[in-house]
């Protein structure tokens, strides 16, 4: 039962401890929202880990996350990510310090991206989300896209990110010009033609070219281009139909690419599809130190979006039960994690009130949230009806305790007399 929900039910049973002592401990077992913050992170962050690398993308994930569920967060949460914004606009990847003036060589894209994206949904933050925007226009390179740190070459990966960043804050993306050359551009010259053999990942994406100009097909980079493709960020609404994968239509070698973004797309649905069947339903890759590949249980989220995100829902469904039932683990207490967990359900139609409540555990106490707050499609009439006998029980359980005592109060009324 997710959060909320138990909440409702403990308020009402408070409520009633005047009727009732009994309902007491019922109200004292619901859950809390979060445990203190550890003495070395600040209040409203998300998760316990060290934040130095991560906090900036992590906390978006999981306001993104939450808004998508229908979770208003607690103030201090959208505090403390806007209070990460440089005085340029840009995000570092977390500020210890947030009196000491940015450097900007620690400004990325990726966190700026990722808080736009969160800030944009949340509402109510125009001002930061405008200058973050113009910081991005800003450090566009000549090609169209985007590196990881300003003043590096493009990435497929880093592109995007602020693809997404654009379309959530209402930019039209590809009026977002460096000279002649829009974000599709550049994203569209990593990826793999028609002249790339099926084996060598027709239709895939390379994270950038190699030494020789190459290209090398890349999960990651693929998963987060077929989303960028489409024009979609992270927060991807489950699709009302389904629309088949089909394997991209190829004649002659065409190594200019597959014509338009949308095109691109789907000839990188189908590379990842055909690469989620080969492995279970899921992606792996080969971690540091690791001499085998391992589940890459981010990646497959990043595809599933994707897949959503191009009205293939019954492709998407699969990997999406395969992260249902394998990603404990990965996911503990790791607020990202959960965040990209509670995407993907709302983005298949699947039901995310666990990882709600896990990710609202790891934060402060959210301000509000909706009645069918994680619940996806078939899953929403369920808990309310569960949650509604509930809370029907309870009341009914209260009037009986408070017409008993009612009696009694009479009868000892006329005993007295």
């Amino acid at each position: 039962m997710f959060t909320a929900t138990v909440r409702r039910s403990a308020a009402v049973l408070a409520a009633g401890v005047v009727l009732c002592t009994a309902a007491a401990p019922v109200a004292a077992a619901s859950p809390a929202a979060s445990a203190s913050p550890s003495p070395e992170l600040p209040a409203g962050l998300y998760g316990k880990a060290d934040p130095a690398y991560d906090g900036v993308w992590r906390q978006s994930l999981a306001l993104l996350a939450l808004d998508t569920a229908g979770v208003t967060p607690a103030d201090e949460a959208v505090d403390w990510l806007t209070g990460q914004q440089c005085e340029d606009g840009g995000f570092a990847s977390y500020r210890a310090d947030t009196g000491v003036k940015c450097d900007p060589k620690t400004q990325d894209t990726n966190a700026t991206a990722m808080a736009v994206q969160a800030l944009a949904a949340l509402g109510g933050e125009s001002a930061t989300v405008d200058r973050a925007v113009d910081w991005l226009k800003e450090v566009q390179n000549k090609d169209g896209g985007w590196p990881y740190n300003p003043g590096n070459p493009s990435d497929a990966n880093s592109t995007s990110v602020v693809i997404g960043a654009l379309d959530a804050s209402g930019q039209k993306v590809a009026d977002v010009l460096k000279g002649s050359k829009s974000p599709y551009d550049a994203l569209l010259s990593f990826q793999l033609g028609c002249d790339a053999d099926e084996k060598d990942g027709r239709g895939a994406f390379a994270y950038q070219p190699d030494a020789e100009g190459g290209l090398v097909a890349n999960d990651n980079a693929t998963a987060a281009a077929a989303l960028a493709s489409l024009g979609s960020g992270h927060a991807v609404p489950a699709p009302k139909g389904d629309r088949p994968v089909e394997a991209p239509k190829c004649s002659g070698g065409d190594a200019e690419g597959f014509g338009s973004a949308e095109e691109a797309a789907d000839a990188a649905a189908a590379y990842l599809v055909s690469r989620l069947k080969a492995d279970g339903q899921h992606l792996s890759a080969l971690q540091p130190g690791a001499d085998k590949p391992a589940p890459d249980h981010g990646t497959t989220a990043d595809a599933v979006l994707a897949l959503a995100a191009g009205g293939h829902l019954e492709a998407a469904k699969a990997p999406a039960a395969w992260l249902g039932k394998n990603s404990s683990e990965w996911a503990k207490d790791q607020p990202a994690a959960l965040g990209k967990l509670v995407l993907t359900a709302a983005a298949t139609g699947g039901d995310a009130s666990a990882h709600v409540e896990q990710l609202t555990a790891l934060g402060p106490e959210p301000k509000a949230a909706s009645e069918d707050a994680g619940n996806g499609d078939g899953q929403q009439e369920e808990a309310e009806d569960s949650s509604g006998s509930a809370l029907w029980w309870i009341i009914g359980a209260g009037l009986l305790v408070g017409l008993v005592a009612g009696v009694v109060i009479s009868l000892r009324g006329r005993n007295n007399k």
